[in-house]
């Protein structure tokens, strides 16, 4: 199977595994599936480090290139499929990133894993729910 990590699940996969459920940190154990992860999620990395409510060592680069090699994560291309897949999803709330992650798992064909109330209802993508 083919996934992409929602941002959250990819910083709880890096740091703090205990808010995975036995389900998901079995997903992502299984050298058998594919990992992805959007550059959005690191952009939304970066924003959190600069508001300081998220804090990584040694530093956002070095620290994104470890937990890429770890996970085993491919990059998912930020393009303008994706960009323009946006307008044939329903969402009902704004934020970009979930809007972009959204879009980058129904053009890849990957399974969204998430927390999110938002978009494990969000119709026509796949998710896998983290509960």
């Amino acid at each position: 199977m083919k996934y992409l990590l929602d941002t959250h699940i990819w910083l709880w996969a890096s740091m703090q595994a205990d808010c995975l459920s036995r389900r998901i940190a079995k997903v992502l154990a299984d050298s058998e599936n594919e990992l992805w992860l959007s550059p959005v999620s690191v952009w939304e990395l970066t924003m959190l480090c600069r508001k300081g409510r998220f804090r990584v060592r040694p530093d956002i680069a070095t620290w994104v290139a470890q937990t890429l090699l770890e996970l085993r994560l491919t990059e998912a291309p930020l393009t303008v499929e994706v960009a323009l897949a946006i307008s044939s999803i329903n969402f009902s709330h704004g934020d970009p990133a979930d809007h972009f992650l959204a879009a980058t798992a129904k053009v890849f064909d990957l399974t969204l894993i998430t927390a999110d109330d938002h978009l494990l209802t969000l119709p026509g993508i796949r998710v896998l729910a983290n509960r």
